[in-house]
């Protein structure tokens, strides 16, 4: 329901509302908290402690950002002082810069024509596969299971990003306003996120050489 109804509604005491709310954004509450504190029982405080935050603080919304956005900002602040007190004190964006810093690459080089190739400079010489629809698997079983293996397995900010952007279905405004990181470098966490899964799909389907005309 629009920000404005959801508000109107928390702040009658309306208790299926708050159920509603608790139960779309808790996992991902809950992924963001992992990032700053050392255990999961220490995040599902900070989540706890987020909620009592967000109904204290419902008189102080003005609309100014969504309600989702500043849930998470909510969050944010209370994990990173749970996390200071734990001496784990990194905030996410630091986090992100640290990964962006090092300079990986998403898909395999080799798996392009160098830039000095006579009738192919940069094209893939190793190409990706055509993935089966939905329908035909490529959500179910080991597929499936292969995605999220390979997302669980990825860096804190590009797990996080990637989850938020393809899994929780945020924008791309959202995740960076929530995590408050630039657009530029959701943009950098998302690619490579998305290509280490793409390759590991790929992997599990096989690759297949482009027909050269």
């Amino acid at each position: 329901m629009p920000d404005t109804d959801m508000v109107s509604r928390l702040r009658e005491g309306d208790e299926a509302a708050f159920a509603d709310l608790t139960a779309a954004y808790n996992p991902a509450l809950l992924r963001v908290a992992m990032l700053h504190v050392r255990t999961r029982a220490v995040a599902e405080e900070v989540v706890q402690e987020t909620w009592i935050g967000v109904l204290r603080g419902l008189d102080r919304f003005e609309g100014r950002s969504s309600l989702k956005t500043w849930i998470f900002r909510i969050l944010t602040n209370i994990a990173i002082s749970r996390g200071v007190r734990e001496a784990r004190s990194l905030p996410f964006s630091s986090l992100a810069d640290g990964e962006i810093e090092t300079g990986e690459e998403p898909v395999d080089p080799s798996r392009f024509f160098p830039a000095d190739h006579d009738q192919w400079p940069g094209h893939w010489s190793l190409g990706p596969t055509s993935w089966r629809t939905p329908e035909q698997g490529l959500l179910t079983g080991e597929t499936l299971d292969r995605i999220l293996l390979t997302v669980n397995a990825l860096p804190p900010a590009q797990r996080t990003v990637i989850t938020l952007r393809d899994i929780e279905g945020w924008s791309a405004e959202e995740v960076a306003a929530a995590l408050e990181i630039s657009a530029g470098n959701q943009r950098v966490l998302l690619h490579r996120a998305r290509g280490k899964v793409r390759t590991a799909v790929e992997e599990y389907f096989g690759t297949v050489e482009p027909t050269v005309a």
